[in-house]
């Protein structure tokens, strides 16, 4: 055991841009790619998440102070800190059930891609700590190997179902031919936010907005392009936030650049799919077969759409507006704070990037995040002890990507059901 969570721990430590493009030059070969047309695929993919990643971590360096500033100048004062999926995803893989899971996990989903129960063959192996999260909290409510084994494997058919279900939500609205999102995250999100956009869809004058990205290009001309738009967004959280000019300046034009530069990271990572998509359907062709398989990535891939950054961005202000009135809530949201573009990424394509329902749908989501984590914060304080230093103020430690996710709230609570009898 302890052998396969040091192969599966050296693994992961090489982080998404190396990880990746192994699977993805192995999973090319597979497909019956040619050595060097998959090793460029592979290359090409992981400059790609090299690029995402700076471009989510300039992101992240400008909307957390942001935050935080925020958080001092309107005094809220609440003790559960959100403290990112970051952090979060630490105290899982320190969990000792999380390493012989990722293997596990793997089997279960070539398995049910055979059989037929998902076309998703989730390759993305970094965003597995979803699902890994979901055994590890079983495990530390019940003590039982086996339950936690089988919530984690409940917690991956529940993402590969729901990447089905919006598989043509991503690939007609994104552009991501044969790509869906069984992150976990967003997978939950979604699960919630998709019929509540729905609903918000058949309320009579609400139903007849539709703001776009596009739309916003046409009515505002150069002024509705997306650096615009990130510009004038980073300009508003910098005058919230109370930044002096300079601050606020600096703010504004490092969004912008996040609305520019994120496509492009996007695009260059498609074209490294590109081939392998194309393999896995040449070769289920020659086969005589009709199935379809789809390639599972990171809803990261989704921030390369004006609209769901807008969105996400927007939100921001919103979240910590709600936390401060919200009755009940006791989580201060910070960490995750930059990822809930990410969140929203599913509701963006199914309502094919109307920012004004994605927005409503997106804070009546929060409200009910916020309180799944707070109800969450006992047992993710448990997980995190060990894990990092505990802030300043903090009693105890939650996130929205974990604790405020629907699909982990739910597997809680029957995991807190099931310790009762066993």
């Amino acid at each position: 055991m302890n052998q396969v969570g040091q192969v599966v721990h050296y693994i992961l430590n090489m982080g998404s841009s190396v990880m990746l493009p192994i699977f993805i030059f192995i999973i090319a070969l597979i497909f019956r790619v040619k050595i060097s047309k998959a090793f460029k695929a592979a290359l090409t993919i992981g400059m790609g998440m090299v690029g995402i990643n700076l471009v989510i971590n300039l992101l992240t360096s400008n909307v957390g102070p942001a935050a935080q500033a925020m958080v001092k100048r309107f005094g809220f004062h609440l003790t559960v800190i959100d403290v990112g999926w970051p952090s979060a995803a630490a105290g899982v893989w320190g969990q000792p059930i999380s390493a012989i899971l990722i293997p596990i996990l793997v089997v279960v989903n070539i398995v049910l891609l055979l059989i037929g129960v998902t076309k998703t063959l989730d390759i993305d192996i970094w965003n597995y700590w979803h699902m890994v999260a979901a055994g590890s909290v079983a495990y530390i409510v019940t003590k039982s190997w086996w339950f936690a084994i089988l919530m984690a494997i409940v917690y991956m058919v529940f993402c590969l179902l729901i990447a089905d279900w919006t598989a043509k939500d991503v690939q007609g609205y994104y552009g991501f031919e044969g790509i869906t999102f069984p992150t976990g995250s967003s997978d939950a999100f979604g699960l919630l936010g998709i019929p509540i956009s729905w609903v918000l869809t058949k309320i009579p004058g609400l139903n007849k907005i539709n703001v776009t990205a596009e739309t916003v290009q046409e009515k505002f001309g150069v002024f509705g392009e997306p650096m615009f738009v990130g510009t004038i967004i980073g300009l508003v959280l910098g005058l919230l936030a109370g930044f002096d000019v300079s601050k606020t300046l600096q703010t504004a034009v490092n969004l912008g650049a996040v609305m520019v530069l994120m496509p492009r990271m996007v695009k260059l990572l498609m074209e490294g799919l590109i081939p392998i998509s194309e393999g896995a359907r040449d070769m289920l062709k020659k086969s005589g077969s009709k199935r379809t398989i789809y390639l599972g990535m990171d809803a990261a891939m989704s921030t390369g759409a004006p609209a769901t950054l807008s969105t996400g961005l927007v939100l921001v202000p919103i979240t910590l507006f709600i936390a401060a009135i919200l009755p009940g809530n006791r989580v201060l949201p910070f960490g995750d704070l930059a990822t809930i573009p990410f969140y929203v990424s599913l509701v963006v394509a199914r309502r094919k990037g109307n920012i004004v329902n994605s927005v409503i749908t997106g804070a009546i989501v929060i409200t009910f995040a916020l309180l799944m984590a707070t109800n969450f914060a006992p047992v993710h304080t448990e997980m995190m002890r060990g894990a990092i230093k505990f802030p300043a103020g903090a009693t105890q430690l939650s996130s929205l990507d974990m604790g405020g996710n629907f699909l982990n709230w739910i597997l809680l609570k029957l995991s807190q059901f099931v310790s009762a009898w066993i």
